[in-house]
Parts: structure tokens; C-alpha cells; sequence
């Protein structure tokens, strides 16, 4: 059998068996002849487990099976976006009858607006959307609309918070609380960076201080409403508020990065569960139910900024492709309840009382696991999405996030995918809970769980 690049981790701390990966290791070499990195993503290249990544062939409901034939509990669920479980015969239908119809037109279709009428009615904020590929494009174009909306040019950003790869948001903090930000990549300008602020999550106080220090200067404030690219970070309580506040008085934008959270933590995102509008809004993950979309929304004001109407400039030859906005709409049939048959929940309520009900009895799972373990274990969870982190809570920001114990966490990783349980290879990541998983993937989970841990305690 061919070396498996997870046995160094599991042998040392584990005796479980791991899985046999011998035609992802070969895989994974010839995808490095071609490929940057042998990966089109740079997380799943297993770099933060120190192995080397499970090539997939299939997915079905929660679960994963890779080309040497192993199947997984799938907690990733391609990033977020599938909250129905893979291969949705509601969404492969739609998808598959579009495809007849065709591909890409490269021209208005009803779909478009259909499902930009019903992301305008999941959120008050929102009057108007622009559709585009991915949570990226809807980020910078969110950026650009606050820009000109305010006339002003720098925006405030929360450590860890991550909102794509484009070069202005590659930024890190400074050396103060409320500092001009730094590169975190190389090629990205300092020109540009020195537009960023960079302060820490759910501290207020720090955002005081960066608009009281750049006073009249800040276009606005970008921040996940529930931070889950550092792993789940919940808002603390009063603090989004107090950021819509302050985006207020100083006449700045608020943007709410919702590319994980919206349609997730509830049908209209966490501006439904806290109580808070935004001034723009970023969607993707979800809407595309596992095709490539993003979207910004906002009032019209705003939105009317952008071309052809406004002088803002924005476009994309697949923006709003019909594969993408069918499989958006059948998603949404399922969250709101408008789909019928097949286990689909009856109403929004009880869709998203399921996913929480499921959500709630794994964290409780895992939280039970590691009692019984006696290793330290903070879980954070809002809704169907959470994170196991292996520090001493509350963890509350980015410096919390980093007390997490990577060492712990990479075997963590490698028993529990030697149990079949597929989880984020890396310690800054959510688990994403869909309505595909039952009681029993949640008892399996825990029980895996439980076996890894007492064998990390010793």
C-alpha cells in the first residue's frame, strides 16, 4: 500500500486505523503537475492538517464517498452552500432540466429575477440586487458602491473576518487597536491597504476609536455578522447594533457580509436573527445550492449606483447564469417551504427548526464528549453552523481564535476522519450542519467524537 500521508498523524496519538487513500495519494501528485498547488482552493490542499487531501468522486445527502471508496459524514458541505445535502433531487432536477434548455445566454432570463425578488424579500435591507459569480465579486462590489455612495475611500474591516481574495481585503492589523492595515499576501499594494482599518471582532470601543481617529473619512464598516471564516464567532450581544449606530453618525455604510450566514442562521440571514439592517448586503454559499453565484443587495439608492443605470461599474459575462439561478431558486423552494415531498420540510419554520434541533444535538454530542474525556473544548454555534475550538472560552474575537490548540486539533482531524467523519482541515473553520443529517449521523459523529478524544487524553 502506497505511503498515506495521514498515518504519521493518527499513529502517533491514535491507534485507529486510517483511511485506505491509495488512489488519493497518486491523485493528489498528478493534480500538482497541473494545478497550482494540486489545488483550485488553497484549504483543501490539507496543509493545516499537514496531509495531504482526500480526492472526492460522489456525494448523496450528508454523505461524502472518496475515489478509493470511503464514505464520510460531511461536515463541510462544499463550504456552507449544501444546507439541503448534497445532490438535492429538487435542485439536480432544476439544474438538469435547465441544462437541456441551456447553459449560458449571456442575456436576461425570468429566473434572474424571480430570485432577486425573493432575496429582496428575505431581507429588509435589500430593494434591489446585483447578481455576480461568487462572495468575492459581491464584496467588491459592495466596497465600490459604499465608495461612491459616500464619497470616501477608507473602510474599516475586523480581524479574521475574511471577505475573498481581492487585493484590498487581504489585510491584516496593524500594530494598535484601530491601525492602518498591512499586506497579508504578497502582491497586494500598500497603496491600497493603507486605505484599510483593521480592529479586533465584537469590540466596539476599537471601532469607536477608528472613527474618531480617520473622522470623515470612512466610507464604511464590512464585518460578518457572525464571524465563521476564524471558525463561529457569535456577535456579542449589543454589538452589530452599536455598529449600526456608529456607521450613523458618522454617515458610513454598513455591509454585512453575509456569505456564509445568509439563508443560513436564518431564512434572512443574521439581520433576521439579531434584529439588524444593513446598508448592503453580501450573499452567496447558499443561494447557489452548490453553483458558483454571489449577490449584493441594498436600497435603491444605492443600488442604482451601478451600471447601466448609475456611473458605477460592474459586470460579468456569467453573472446570473441559468444553471446557477435554478439551482439557486430550488434551494430557496426548500427553505421557505415551497417545495413538496421527499422529507422537505413543510414551512420555513420547520426547516429551520430542524436545522437547529439537528444542530443542538451535536453540539451537545460534542460537548458531552469532551467532558468525558477531560479534554478542553469550546464549541461556538449560532444555528446550523459551529466550531470546535480546542482552548479554554469564551472565545470571542481573533486572538481567542488563535489560543486554540493546533497540535490537538490536527489529530483531532485525523481520528475523526479515520472514524469517517469529514470535517474542515483546518482549526479557523466551520462545521455546517444540513437538513440531510440525521439523529444517527449526529449519535455516529458523537460517538466518533468521543473515541478520539479519550484517545488524544491518553
Amino acid at each position: 500500500m502506497p505511503w498515506n500521508p495521514l498515518l504519521p498523524i493518527i499513529s502517533s496519538r491514535t491507534m485507529k486505523k486510517p483511511p485506505d487513500l491509495t488512489k488519493s495519494v497518486p491523485a493528489y501528485a498528478r493534480a500538482r503537475r497541473f494545478i497550482a498547488g494540486g489545488v483550485n482552493s488553497p484549504v483543501r490542499a490539507f496543509h493545516s492538517v499537514g496531509a495531504d487531501p482526500v480526492f472526492i468522486a460522489s456525494a448523496c445527502g450528508s454523505k461524502l464517498r472518496d475515489i478509493d471508496g470511503n464514505e464520510y459524514i460531511d461536515y463541510v458541505g462544499s463550504w456552507g452552500p449544501m444546507i439541503a445535502g448534497h445532490a438535492h433531487r429538487h435542485v439536480v432536477k432544476a439544474v438538469s432540466e435547465q441544462a437541456a434548455r441551456g447553459t449560458s445566454f449571456g442575456a436576461p432570463t425570468l429566473a434572474e429575477t424571480a430570485l432577486a425578488s425573493r432575496i429582496a424579500a428575505a431581507f429588509r435591507s435589500i430593494e434591489k440586487v446585483r447578481l455576480v459569480n461568487s462572495g468575492t465579486e459581491a464584496v467588491m462590489t459592495a466596497a465600490r458602491l459604499a465608495r461612491a455612495h459616500t464619497g470616501r475611500d477608507m473602510i474599516i474591516k475586523t480581524a479574521g473576518c475574511y471577505h475573498g481574495h481581492s487585493d484590498f481585503f487581504l489585510v491584516s492589523a496593524g500594530s494598535g487597536l484601530a491601525e492602518n492595515a498591512i499586506a497579508s499576501s504578497p502582491g497586494v499594494p500598500k497603496a491600497i491597504t493603507s486605505l484599510a482599518v483593521v480592529i479586533p471582532y465584537n469590540d466596539i470601543d476599537a471601532a469607536r476609536a477608528a472613527f474618531s481617529g480617520h473622522k470623515g473619512k470612512i466610507a464604511a464598516v464590512i464585518v460578518e455578522p457572525v464571524a465563521a471564516n476564524m471558525g463561529v464567532v457569535p456577535p456579542v450581544e449589543g454589538y452589530l447594533a452599536a455598529l449600526r449606530q456608529l456607521c450613523d453618525e458618522n454617515s458610513s455604510c454598513l455591509i454585512f457580509d453575509e456569505v456564509i450566514s445568509g439563508f443560513r442562521v436564518a431564512y434572512g440571514g443574521a439581520q433576521e436573527l439579531f434584529g439588524v439592517d444593513a446598508d448592503i448586503t453580501c450573499l452567496g454559499k447558499i443561494i447557489g445550492g452548490g453553483l458558483p453565484i454571489g449577490a449584493v443587495g441594498a436600497p435603491a439608492e444605492i443600488m442604482d449606483l451601478l451600471a447601466p443605470d448609475g456611473p458605477v461599474y460592474q459586470a460579468g459575462t456569467l453573472s446570473g447564469n441559468p444553471l446557477a439561478t435554478a439551482a439557486a431558486n430550488a434551494t430557496l423552494d426548500i427553505l421557505d417551504g415551497t417545495a413538496v415531498g421527499g422529507g422537505i420540510p413543510a414551512s420555513r419554520k420547520d426547516c429551520y427548526a430542524r436545522l437547529d434541533s439537528t444542530s443542538a444535538l451535536l453540539e451537545k454530542g460534542l460537548l458531552d464528549a469532551a467532558d468525558s474525556s477531560g479534554v478542553t473544548v469550546t464549541v461556538n454555534r449560532v444555528g446550523s453552523i459551529m466550531s470546535c475550538f480546542f482552548a479554554t472560552g469564551p472565545v470571542r474575537n481573533f486572538s481567542d481564535v488563535q489560543s486554540t490548540d493546533i497540535d490537538t486539533f490536527k489529530t483531532f482531524f485525523a481520528g475523526m476522519l479515520a472514524r469517517g467523519i469529514y470535517l474542515a482541515p483546518s482549526a479557523y473553520e466551520a462545521m455546517f450542519v444540513s437538513l440531510a443529517h440525521s439523529r444517527d449521523d449526529v449519535d455516529k459523529t458523537a460517538a466518533a467524537a468521543a473515541e478520539t478524544l479519550r484517545e488524544i487524553a491518553g
